[in-house]
């Protein structure tokens, strides 16, 4: 392995690989069109080779002009609403009755000998140093069939480079429409690496875009952390040339990983659904359990069952759905289709709908998915499985069933996914399996057992595979599934580890801050007699600190309440949440009764809590028959929806949404009940879930367990270090003054910085200001040798951390320390531009910290100054608001990144004064907007802004047949002057 020194070396190294060792052609950049970004010559050379009968007949009708013509039909498809590079690729486009193909993927049989002769006619090349305009030069960008599909931004780390050099290069230098970086028209992925890392984003967005790791893992199971292993013989991102860059790989990859996934939300307060999109481009681990599950079972038929280890945030319902996509066409060396039908359990009705969206963007098939929702009963599904839907998906409930059913069918081979063992709603259906395994206040029996439970006695089938994913396999899941390995001990077959998940960012680490009891109680008797922490009159008083009787619940609840809400309600921009954990049914309705006393006689409106448990109890003295139902007063099957509101922030829960409940807000638990093993692991990481773009914090108190109980329970899934030993207020200003040492902070920035923070709404100027202030600290930092700068940094870091865990867990409260604290999470942000996940975006931060809140206590009268002089509109302009000022702005970014043109505002602005003009001679159009309202007037004034166009165009011919020709482009133009043009009409 040579050494690689500078960027330049680096580049010329990736190529080399290419062209010898996986027969890409090397390009000059000159060949690049950046109009369209595409090496024309290439996609013509492949358009002739493969498909000359079409091609001649094209030539035929277009003659001369064929070539522009294609590539601008090309263009035209890939950039339109609908239209994205990745379906171009997959299903070709149609001109004059012809089908082109862009590109050909291998074929599933060895069968057709044309077909094949075609794929191996695909043309890869590589070009480095690409201007994709006049100011980004690209380190390289691949193309097929002269089509630009992906580009790198390389870095050196002998140079003193890191990925993070790249990903800052895309964040700032990188235009998103700039035509090769165009979403869903442009490249479909964009990498950022060094020597030893990988991270990828599919949509550019300047200082906010998205980076995710594309890294191997380092490590081995369950000890594997974030980045890639370390060779004697080779560089660490070396997969990349080796496998990802492989043409098959990249074939793979578009044809059959890669799709456009589409999220909806609705906007509460207009009813509003909000379509987003996203190019889905796999993430590593994704990548590489698909590809050695299909591997094995090519090998292996059915006779074997998989189990998959991933942890939460892995991206579970997308590993699902490919490997349901791809079983479904998966064929032996024989050419014989393996399995004829994949049945998909899961216990969520949402995932159903995320997977069927999932593989519906996969490959857009009729009757390729059934979802069998409660509605349909097992005859249903008795046709279902004997009919030729490929992929069926159904709940938990169904499974004993399908287990029946499936041995029934000797003659079908059918693939069985089973999404996370479950069992969060542990409801009617459960009990029934429950009744057998004992009765009364026993741990309900989850889903994987009853799984393992019906294997166990059945046996393994032989022509059923089961493919079981989940985050914490108990023991007898691993007997059962697992892979024995060279030690002779079962394993899963596939793991992406906690740590992960954790290490990249995907989920929080709900030990970070867990506490017990006792070590809470210590710290806040210190804090009270230490005389430094005694601040103001304002100080934060938890809750009497007492020594805990065995049985007094109103102590416990008064700590959990005062500690909720002067710590955690604030979280989030206030719409934090708890979850108490009660030892029993009986637990939980006292506990709910305690907590209601408490808050009614404290007076606290804005506290509210929720009860879980199944079934009907009664207490020791008290005849009435309580539910879960009767005591929130709305039905069981609507908790999830109701908790997720605003008005409610406690869920006190007895064996029950302990497993599979996914709420982001959730930030603090309290335990009351002895936690053992996977049950501990699975109630502690309904914490886990990130909440964009809040910087959630976790929080844990646990009465009962001790930290070797919960060292010991994670350690087979994770193992990680406990704080809460190590905190005490005097560690936090011995790092302090340590900090302090390295004189990099101005105390006159920090007071200033606050004052921004905590103004009630920030302007522009005032994010400028802040963003100086951090600058400068940056620079201050940089002053220093790197090896001091990070020892700075990770100072920082620290202090961070321990505060925050201080301020969790006790009543210390050091308004100057605050102060700091806020300074130094917000400088953090801004040096983490080049840092992996969601960039530096100040609106989002400040949005996400919520300054309010804090300010609470200082209320000063605020300054109201009136403004009697109201400015009046000049007459040649349109008094666009800001916000549509900013919309024009980025429609006319969009226009010029589609046509190639340098359009500004001003363009459209003067275009709209002429066509205001044009359209004020119009009667019929005066009185439409006297006698309509806006969204009627729309229809009429779209109706005649053809023939104003028509007239005006010897005044502005560009611009205007520019519209003339686009009708979306029209619509979102014209459409930003609709109420100006209709208030000129109405008045004149």
């Amino acid at each position: 392995m040579n050494d690689i020194l500078t960027e330049k070396e680096y580049q010329h190294f990736i190529m080399d690989r290419l062209s010898q060792d996986n027969g890409y052609i090397v390009r000059k950049a000159t060949s690049y069109d950046r109009l369209f970004a595409m090496d024309r010559e290439l996609l013509f050379q492949f358009l002739n080779d493969t498909q000359p009968d079409e091609m001649a007949v094209l030539r035929k009708i277009y003659k001369a002009d064929l070539e522009d013509t294609l590539v601008s039909f090309i263009n035209a498809e890939v950039t339109k609403a609908r239209g994205s590079l990745l379906d171009v690729l997959k299903h070709g486009i149609e001109i004059s009755n012809m089908k082109l193909e862009l590109m050909y993927t291998k074929p599933a049989t060895t069968f057709n000998r044309e077909l094949l002769a075609k794929y191996e006619k695909n043309i890869f090349s590589v070009m480095e140093e690409v201007w994709a305009s006049d100011d980004e030069r690209v380190d390289l960008v691949i193309f097929l069939n002269g089509i630009a599909i992906m580009s790198f931004e390389l870095k050196c780390n002998a140079a003193g480079q890191s990925y993070q050099d790249a990903i800052y290069q895309y964040r700032v230098d990188r235009d998103p429409n700039t035509r090769l970086f165009r979403f869903k028209a442009g490249c479909l992925v964009n990498f950022a690496m060094d020597l030893e890392q990988v991270y990828m984003t599919t949509k550019l967005a300047g200082n906010s875009t998205f980076f995710l790791p594309f890294n191997m893992g380092n490590g081995e199971g369950v000890n594997a952390g974030a980045g890639n292993p370390t060779f004697k013989d080779k560089y660490s991102v070396s997969y990349m040339w080796e496998d990802i860059l492989k043409k098959d790989t990249v074939l793979d990859l578009i044809s059959k990983f890669i799709f456009i996934g589409t999220k909806e939300s609705k906007d509460e307060l207009t009813g509003k659904t909000k379509k987003s999109e996203n190019i889905i481009f796999p993430r590593y681990h994704q990548l590489d359990v698909i590809r050695k599950l299909l591997a094995d079972v090519r090998e292996n038929g059915s006779t074997q069952n998989y189990l998959i280890q991933h942890s939460a945030g892995s991206g579970k319902t997308n590993s699902i759905a490919w490997l349901a996509h791809r079983l479904t066409s998966l064929h032996d060396a024989d050419n014989k289709i393996i399995f004829d039908n994949v049945v998909i359990i899961t216990d969520r009705v949402v995932v159903d709908r995320q997977l069927q969206k999932a593989i519906m963007g996969m490959e857009h098939k009729a009757g390729l998915i059934r979802v069998m929702d409660d509605k349909c009963n097992s005859a249903d599904l008795a046709i279902a499985l004997n009919g030729n839907t490929k992929i069926i998906a159904t709940t938990i409930q169904k499974f004993p069933y399908i287990v029946d059913s499936v041995a029934g069918l000797k003659g079908k081979r059918f693939a069985v996914i089973i999404d996370e063992a479950h069992s969060s709603t542990a409801g009617k259906d459960m009990a029934a399996v429950t009744m057998s395994l004992g009765s009364g206040d026993q741990e309900i029996g989850d889903v994987e057992d009853m799984i393992t439970d019906e294997i166990r006695r059945n046996g393994k089938q032989a022509n059923v595979s089961m493919f079981a994913f989940t985050a914490t396999p108990k023991p007898t899941t691993i007997q059962l599934f697992g892979r024995l390995n060279t030690k002779g001990q079962r394993e899963a077959f596939h793991i992406y580890s906690m740590k992960q998940a954790i290490e990249e960012g995907f989920i929080l680490d709900v030990l970070q801050n867990y506490t017990t009891y006792d070590t809470f109680y210590q710290l806040n008797k210190e804090i009270e007699e230490d005389p430094r922490c005694k601040t103001a009159d304002a100080k934060r008083q938890i809750a009497r600190f007492v020594e805990l009787h065995e049985t007094n619940i109103a102590q416990r609840v008064e700590v959990i309440v005062e500690h909720f809400r002067t710590t955690v309600m604030p979280e989030l921009g206030g719409m934090a949440k708890a979850m108490v954990i009660t030892a029993s049914r009986q637990g939980a309705v006292k506990y709910r009764q305690a907590f209601e006393n408490y808050t009614q006689k404290k007076g606290y409106a804005d506290i509210k809590a929720l009860v879980a448990f199944s079934g009907k109890v009664k207490l020791p003295d008290d005849d009435t028959e309580y539910s879960e139902a009767s005591m929130n007063g709305f039905p069981e099957d609507r908790l999830t929806k109701e908790f997720d509101k605003d008005d409610y922030q406690v869920l006190l829960v007895a064996n029950k949404y302990q497993t599979g409940f996914d709420q982001p807000k959730l930030c603090a638990m309290y335990v009351l009940k002895k936690l053992k093993g996977v049950s501990a692991v699975q109630t502690l990481s309904r914490l886990n879930r990130i909440c964009p773009p809040f910087e959630k914090k976790t929080f844990v108190l646990d009465f009962v367990n001790t930290y070797e109980d919960i060292k010991a329970a994670f350690a087979p899934y994770y193992t990680t270090t406990l704080l809460s030993t190590s905190v005490t207020p005097t560690a936090i200003y011995d790092l302090e003054a340590q900090i302090d040492a390295y004189t990099v902070l101005d105390p006159d920035d920090i007071e200033k910085a606050n004052e921004l923070l905590y103004k009630g709404n920030i302007s522009s100027k005032d994010k400028q200001k802040l963003t100086f202030y951090f600058k400068r600290t940056k620079n201050m930092i940089e002053q220093y040798e790197l090896i001091k700068q990070h020892e700075i940094v990770s100072m920082m870091r620290h202090f961070v951390r321990f505060y925050e865990f201080l301020l969790q867990v006790s009543c210390f409260e050091d308004t100057d320390l605050h102060k700091k604290y806020n300074f130094i999470t917000y400088l953090l942000a801004y040096i983490n531009i080049k840092h992996p996940g969601g960039g530096y975006n100040l609106d989002g931060k400040i949005k996400a910290t919520n300054f309010v809140q804090k300010k609470a206590e200082e209320h000063t009268t605020p300054n109201l100054v009136a403004q009697p002089v109201v400015k009046l509109p000049t007459a040649e302009s349109f008094g666009l608001t800001e916000a549509k000022e900013e919309r024009l702005s980025q429609i006319i970014a969009e226009i010029n990144s589609r046509t190639g043109k340098a359009y500004d505002n001003d363009v459209a602005v003067k275009a709209m004064l002429q066509i205001r003009d044009i359209l004020l001679k119009s009667d019929k159009l005066k009185t439409s907007a006297r006698n309509n309202t806006v969204k009627d007037f729309e229809f009429s004034y779209f109706d005649d802004i053809d023939d104003a166009l028509i007239e005006g165009l010897e005044q502005n011919q560009d611009f205007f047949s520019l519209l003339l020709s686009n009708d979306e482009i029209k619509r979102q133009v014209l459409g930003i002057f609709t109420d100006e043009i209709y208030k000129s009409l109405r008045e004149a």
